[in-house]
């Protein structure tokens, strides 16, 4: 055993150990804590700024609190365009916990490819990934029972479009940030978005939020807008005018439809449209709104207005004869001809023939600068003014610069270009007894308060002779409805292709107002390069405008003003046994 030694017989405890010594050390321990102390003090009252800093940074959240879109609705109420609850998916990378078949159902729940969903989740840095934005609320439940820690949701809205294609390019579409991109959406997108609201929380490091700190400020949510569209005539007009356009193999068309009183767009249809529900791969022909952002030359639908102004600069009256015989006629080197030799017409009798040379001679009996002036108050050449994007001017050359051939042509509606809009709107002035009134895409229930052109007189003629041109003898029978008195002009306008026009390519148009004696609606047709061997706008866009304004005066509860005789043949069957 080894020696026991003696601790308490030490000399070592039988040392005097130094005072001092014994005071330093409680005196640097006690200096230990006030230095801690005062640290600490630092830290919580006096210096926090930048700690403070740091805990928002890592574990405080403004949440945004999105506002409901406002709803588009036509003039009767029916929703046009409405948002609906979605949940948008989530992650935090670092935090993601999930085994490889919680990842290969939530690939196939979110419909990509795992490798895609791989990607997402591969950086751990981030602290925010978006996964799949606005998903159907059904998937949404699937993948919250599913528990995987770091995938969250976020609730947000998507937009539909009860209507699809029909009213596409009236009410447009938004983008998955819930902001305007075409159309009504886009025209009247502060208004639709109201204002987001924000709340500020803390949140632990599994991203649930622990406590709110500070005010919550609420969302406010968007106005509702209620058009002038009327959906039941929006739908006739988009289906007669598509049936059009599959008929007769071309290329497109368009129809406007106006309320002669207030100004109302009641329809404004263009096909080939698309579905604002689906917007994947979209082209630009399907986009665009062709009524208001395509100009053409309109051919002979403005001879009416050729008529009106020299009316109302007296030149002219309705029974005036124009010698327009042989059917053709020279001038500047060029030859402009008819399609018959009509001989002297009256001033009636050239818009019921539509004769080019009629309408040539009666402009010459008026100045460049008058009839600039009338294509200016009817619009022509100026941007539209209505609440919609991308509406054109169109294109009226300056008088001054006028040669006598580029007046002569305009007078049958070559050498100038508008939209079909700006064509149906300058026949306000005819139906208003000779005033142009504004238009709107919002709905209005008082009379619309016109600028006077045309006298109520002139107007009244006018309305007159573009009765006898839709009635047999003239140029657009086709355009007959039954029940109702119509009145309107055809015209048929070759395109034009680099710095000439095409042999073989037209655009058939027609325009006209019905009743006649106490108008009621505006309706402008236009099909873009039928292919089927007809062209003329008689031929092809009168039968469209005599379909959709029969509709849409029933529709309206417009009283028939014509007699409509029974049709009905009785015959007698002998029944055999």
């Amino acid at each position: 055993m080894s020696k026991s030694v003696r601790y308490s017989s030490s000399p070592l405890l039988a040392s005097k150990t130094p005072v001092w010594r014994s005071k330093f050390i409680v005196a640097a321990i006690a200096l230990s804590f006030v230095g801690l102390s005062g640290r600490a003090a630092y830290v919580q009252v006096i210096g926090n700024d930048f700690f403070l800093r740091q805990g928002e940074v890592r574990f405080a959240r403004t949440l945004d609190l999105p506002a409901n879109r406002g709803r588009i609705l036509d003039r009767n109420g029916l929703i046009l365009a409405s948002s609906v609850p979605a949940a948008s998916i989530w992650a935090s990378p670092g935090d993601v916990d999930a085994t490889p078949e919680q990842l290969r159902e939530l690939a196939v729940l979110l419909e990509m490819p795992l490798a895609e969903l791989n990607q997402k989740l591969a950086d751990e840095d981030k602290n925010f990934v978006w996964i799949k934005r606005q998903v159907d609320d059904p998937v949404a439940q699937k993948i919250r029972a599913l528990a995987i820690k770091g995938i969250h949701q976020r609730k947000e809205y998507t937009r539909k479009y009860p209507e699809g294609k029909t009213v596409a390019h009236v009410v447009g579409f938004t983008n998955i940030g819930d902001h305007g991109q075409e159309g009504i959406e886009l025209s009247f997108d502060k208004e639709l978005s109201g204002r987001a609201g924000s709340r500020r929380v803390l949140k632990d490091r599994m991203g649930r939020v622990v406590e709110d700190i500070g005010d919550q400020m609420r969302p406010m949510d968007g106005k509702d807008i209620q058009l002038s569209i009327d959906s039941k005539v929006q739908f006739f007009a988009y289906q007669k005018l598509r049936d059009a356009v599959t008929k007769h193999k071309a290329k497109a068309g368009s129809v406007v439809v106006l309320d002669s009183i207030t100004g109302e767009v009641l329809a404004l249809a263009n096909y080939p449209s698309f579905d604002p529900n689906d917007r994947q791969n979209l082209s630009g022909e399907q986009l665009r709104n062709r009524a208001l952002t395509d100009t053409f030359e309109p051919g002979s639908t403005m001879k009416p207005i050729t008529i009106a102004m020299a009316l109302e600069a007296g030149r002219v009256t309705p029974q005036t004869l124009i010698e327009t015989g042989p059917g053709r006629f020279n001038i500047g080197g060029f030859t402009i001809n008819d399609t018959h030799d009509y001989g002297t017409l009256t001033v009636e009798g050239v818009i019921q023939k539509s004769s080019n040379v009629g309408a040539l001679k009666i402009a010459q009996k008026m100045s460049p600068r008058e009839m600039w002036d009338t294509y200016a108050a009817l619009g022509y050449g100026q941007k539209p003014q209505i609440q919609f994007p991308g509406a054109v001017a169109g294109r009226v050359r300056p008088w001054k610069t006028w040669r006598p051939v580029e007046q002569a042509t305009m007078a049958y509606g070559y050498g100038l270009s508008a939209s079909l809009f700006q064509m149906a709107r300058s026949y306000t002035s005819f139906a208003h007894d000779g005033s142009i009134i504004p238009v709107t895409m919002l709905k209005s229930a008082e009379p619309a308060i016109g600028i006077p052109v045309f006298s109520a007189k002139n107007a009244k003629a006018v309305r007159q002779m573009l009765q006898m041109a839709a009635a047999p003898g003239g140029t657009g029978p086709l355009a007959q409805t039954v029940g109702y008195s119509v009145g309107g002009k055809s015209g048929t306008a070759h395109k034009q292709v680099g710095k000439g026009y095409a042999s073989n390519k037209y655009r058939a148009w027609f325009t006209g107002i019905a009743p006649i004696e106490s108008p009621r609606i505006i309706v402008a047709v236009m099909i873009d390069e039928p292919s089927d061997g007809q062209y003329y706008g008689g031929l092809v866009a009168a039968p469209v405008f005599s379909e959709v304004v029969q509709q849409t005066l029933r529709m309206m509860g417009v009283q028939p003003d014509l007699t409509v005789e029974p049709n009905i043949v009785a015959q007698t069957v002998k029944e055999s046994f």
